[in-house]
C-alpha cells in the first residue's frame, strides 16, 4: 500500500486509464508513458531510439494513421492541428515495452 504523498509508487487505477487497446493488444501510448515516468514525450522517444536496436511490435510500434484517427475520434489525443497537437503518430508500448523502457529510466 502506498503512503500518502509517495511519488515512487503510481496508483493501479492511474495506470489501467492509460491502457489502450491497438492491434489485438494492451498498449500504453508514449505522451501517457512519459507523465509516468515524468518526462518529456520527445524525452521519451529520444531515449527508445538512444537505446534501442529496432524493437519487435511485441515491444513496441508507431500507430497507423488510422489508428491515431480513431484515437483523436475518441478524444484520447490531441488534433495534430493548432496548438497541443502531435506532429506524429503517437508510439504503443506494450507490457514488454513498458518493462524495457523501465530499465532505461
Amino acid at each position: 500500500m502506498a503512503k500518502a504523498g509517495d511519488k515512487s509508487i503510481i496508483p493501479d487505477t492511474l495506470i489501467r486509464q492509460k491502457i489502450y487497446f491497438a492491434r489485438g493488444v494492451r498498449v500504453i501510448l508514449d505522451a501517457d508513458l512519459a507523465k509516468l515516468h515524468a518526462v518529456t514525450t520527445s524525452s521519451l522517444n529520444q531515449a527508445v531510439q538512444r537505446n534501442r536496436e529496432p524493437l519487435p511490435e511485441d515491444f513496441m510500434f508507431q500507430l497507423s494513421k488510422k489508428e491515431t484517427e480513431n484515437l483523436i475520434a475518441q478524444l484520447v489525443i490531441a488534433k495534430p492541428d493548432g496548438q497541443g497537437g502531435r506532429r506524429f503518430a503517437p508510439h504503443a508500448f506494450t507490457e514488454q515495452g513498458m518493462a524495457m523502457l523501465s530499465s532505461v529510466f
